[in-house]
């Protein structure tokens, strides 16, 4: 079981089920704002720009073209380096990543784009072990860095080149002549990718004018693509006339962004940026199941019935189009690999061996703590690719001969509890399944009756093991539509 599901949109319910899709088709890619490295503590582009506006003697809050403010700036003074101090006090040192951040590394997505100047992307990128190719120099573009796993395309700069960063009425007119190669890559990117973007204003000009070639370029059908927007609210002290204007503003807007293929996803809190991508990130785990099972023995099922019966449950797993995660398991593990083998070379056309992720624990040879401590590490390894865990069976013979309940087991599943994984216990194989399955009994009242009817048969013992499989089946599928 896992917490209750937060509830959206219809719209952003198909998006996150479809964009969970996209990243495990490796399709998805970013487009991350200024707004992404707000809850970093990072200013916004009006915040950045007050000062240097207070020189000109103008009012930011009253000035709708703050490039032209950049600008105006750097006529009156000749050089840029008041601007280039700005962009370093302000994105240089003391920030930290925010949630936002870390939910977008954990994803496997491969391709960002920013126009942010911060590094707080390819930090979070980094902490969760990927190697990441930074470009924000055209020389950049021309080099691979050796074995990345992603690419963050900082296409106006970077905070250790503040000379170099795209800002004034100059650099903008100069882009397409100086930054050609970045043009053209994300055209790229915007025909074959589903791009979110993320934090974004869409007051970007270079945006909107490479937005506009790709629709044309498509015969004004462009691919699909998405943002997420804060609903306009009213304002302390405005009228309802001003209100009513700017909402009718953002309505021609959000429409305009349907036109160039950007379909607007409507929210009234900014924390809801965090819930989407959480659901994004539980929608996409959801699609490979950990199977986790120790068995010595299998009384009272018969060896070569517990056998049928995990094949064929693997095997239903990779037919459903899953991932199948294990670790190998004592008397369980051969029995899950050869399902899912089964169903793959049964299916070359529509399975891949990409689906089965089998993992032996790691031989050490030190001591008992030293081993406890490698199996831990290896086990949240395992579970963390996942986002529902099955338990089957779950014993072991002690050092005395006995058998006895696998520590081992539980410990997988205190894991996946707190990993916040959607977790199904097949209490019909006994032991510390069936533990497990008496101890998450109670908490089947949040659940409907579809799930509870599956899991009353799973833990049933009496159950066949055909209606066990279908049993479990059904509330992996629920699970994945919760």
């Amino acid at each position: 079981m896992a917490t209750a599901p937060h509830h959206f949109s219809p719209d952003i319910e198909a998006f996150i089920h479809s964009y969970a899709r996209d990243i495990a088709d490796g399709t998805a890619a970013v487009f991350a704002g200024a707004g992404l490295s707000v809850a970093s503590g990072y200013v916004n582009w009006s915040a950045l720009m007050k000062d240097i506006a207070k020189e000109l003697g103008l009012d930011v809050d009253r000035e709708t073209n703050l490039v032209a403010v950049a600008q105006y700036h750097l006529n009156e003074r000749r050089n840029r380096s008041r601007i280039n101090q700005t962009i370093i006090d302000e994105f240089s040192v003391g920030h930290a990543v925010n949630e936002n951040h870390e939910i977008l590394a954990r994803l496997p997505i491969q391709t960002y784009w920013t126009t942010n100047y911060d590094r707080m992307i390819e930090t979070s990128l980094e902490a969760t072990g990927n190697i990441v190719d930074v470009k924000y120099t055209v020389e950049h573009l021309k080099v691979t860095k050796p074995g990345r796993t992603t690419v963050v395309n900082k296409m106006h700069g970077d905070v250790s080149h503040p000379d170099k960063a795209v800002l004034t009425k100059d650099d903008y007119e100069g882009y397409f002549r100086d930054f050609e190669p970045f043009v053209t890559a994300l055209a790229g990117d915007l025909v074959s990718k589903t791009m979110l973007f993320v934090g974004f204003s869409f007051t970007d000009p270079n945006i909107d004018y490479i937005m506009s070639r790709v629709r044309v370029a498509l015969r004004h059908k462009p691919k699909q693509h998405y943002c997420i927007l804060r609903r306009e609210s009213k304002r302390a002290k405005e009228t309802k006339a001003d209100f009513e204007y700017r909402k009718r503003q953002q309505e021609y807007f959000v429409k305009d962004l349907a036109r160039i293929g950007i379909h607007a996803l409507m929210i009234d809190d900014f924390a809801d940026v965090t819930r989407i991508l959480r659901a994004v990130e539980s929608s996409y785990r959801t699609r490979t199941v950990f199977v986790s099972g120790s068995a010595h023995e299998f009384d009272p099922w018969r060896p070569d019935d517990a056998a049928r019966f995990m094949e064929s449950l693997s095997s239903g797993l990779i037919r459903s189009g899953l991932n199948v995660v294990t670790g190998f398991g004592l008397g369980v593990g051969p029995s899950i690999i050869a399902g899912a083998l089964r169903e793959i070379g049964e299916n070359p056309g529509r399975r891949s061996s990409k689906q089965l992720h089998a993992a032996p624990f790691p031989v050490d040879s030190g001591g008992t703590p030293e081993r406890l401590k490698l199996y831990a590490r290896h086990r949240e390894s395992l579970i963390e690719k996942a986002g529902i865990a099955i338990f089957l069976f779950g014993n072991k013979r002690s050092s005395t001969g006995a058998i006895v309940p696998a520590e081992g087991m539980r410990e997988e599943f205190a894991i996946a509890k707190s990993m916040g994984r959607y977790i199904i216990p097949v209490g019909a194989t006994g032991w510390v399944a069936k533990e497990i399955g008496d101890e998450l009994e109670p908490f089947l009242k949040n659940t409907n009756l579809s799930f509870r009817r599956a899991y009353a048969i799973a833990n049933n013992i009496n159950s066949t093991p055909e209606s066990i499989v279908k049993a479990v089946l059904t509330m992996v599928k629920e699970c994945r539509e919760r």
